[in-house]
């Protein structure tokens, strides 16, 4: 429960508690219109003071003094965020699943709904009978799913590619913080990557740009920031899915499942092109907030 505040927002930029600093944030943050202001200005606060979120409502209540500098830093990271510059941006780092990732501008910010798209990819590598099944990500942004995969299934073999060169030394250090020795990572296209591997992966999935090219994102930190490399996919939002299906056909062996994430609308039209692409056993499933999120198919 977030802790209440005593005290109205200062007139001031530079408040000089902690309670008086979540209350500025919180309403400076309101007034720009971000949803869930006061989980925003806690995290912007605990990044300058290096305490988590529960600390800074505990120092909050305990009326804990801000240093003049700590103050004006806050109260600096305050306005970029209500100019919509992304939380993650600022911060410098996005939570996912069990890691905390490397990320900025030139790679797309991994957010919760692609946390359940990494578990059904999760889910089906661990259900392989191999003994050291293989998985791919196709354009693997900042690597979230790839790495996901890589430590929560420690006895499979992952693989994964990005060709954005914006995005990539992202990606490279997230694979070098995260450490995970059962997973190699190339800057390739999808539509043509790892040739050696065909005929033998277990699972493939990816994250692929899916906005088609006339929608305009409603969020300004999508629509400003998020690389459009990895947003907008073509008329009508599938060119790379097309690609990601005829890959995963060569890729995956009998058997092997594909996984897409997409946007709520596309389920149908995913699944009929995969239909026609000859994949076997297509479904698409809702993500936490029962919007369908994930498709998958069966190698036949």
């Amino acid at each position: 429960m977030t802790a209440p505040s005593n005290n109205p927002a200062p007139s001031s930029p530079t408040p000089t508690t902690v309670d008086r600093a979540r209350a500025y944030a919180a309403a400076t943050l309101a007034r720009a219109g971000i949803d869930d202001a006061e989980v925003d200005a806690d995290l912007l606060i605990g990044h300058v003071l290096g305490q988590s979120r529960g600390q800074v409502q505990a120092a909050a209540i305990m009326g804990t003094t801000l240093t003049e500098t700590d103050a004006a830093a806050i109260a600096a990271l305050v306005e970029r965020r209500a100019r919509r510059e992304p939380l993650q941006h600022i911060t410098g780092r996005a939570p996912f699943r069990s890691m905390e990732l490397n990320v900025g501008p030139g790679v797309f910010v991994p957010r919760p709904e692609t946390e359940g798209v990494a578990q059904i990819a999760i889910d089906a590598l661990r259900s392989m009978a191999d003994p050291e099944p293989v998985g791919v990500d196709l354009g693997t942004g900042s690597g979230a799913i790839a790495l996901a995969l890589a430590t929560e299934v420690p006895h499979a073999r992952v693989f994964a590619c990005e060709n954005s060169p914006d995005a990539f030394p992202w990606t490279s250090r997230n694979f070098a913080e995260v450490g995970a020795e059962n997973a190699t990572l190339v800057f390739a296209d999808l539509a043509d990557a790892f040739p050696e591997l065909d005929g033998t992966v277990a699972v493939v999935v990816s994250n692929p740009p899916y906005i088609p090219a006339d929608a305009i994102p409603r969020d300004p930190e999508v629509r400003l920031f998020d690389p459009a490399h990895a947003l907008y996919g073509g008329p009508d939002g599938l060119d790379v899915v097309r690609l990601v299906s005829q890959t995963g056909l060569r890729l995956l062996r009998a058997g092997g499942v594909l996984a897409i994430e997409h946007g709520e609308l596309q389920g149908a039209e995913i699944r009929a092109l995969l239909d026609a692409d000859g994949w076997r056993a297509t479904a698409t499933h809702r993500d936490l907030t029962t919007r369908d999120r994930t498709t998958t198919a069966l190698r036949p």
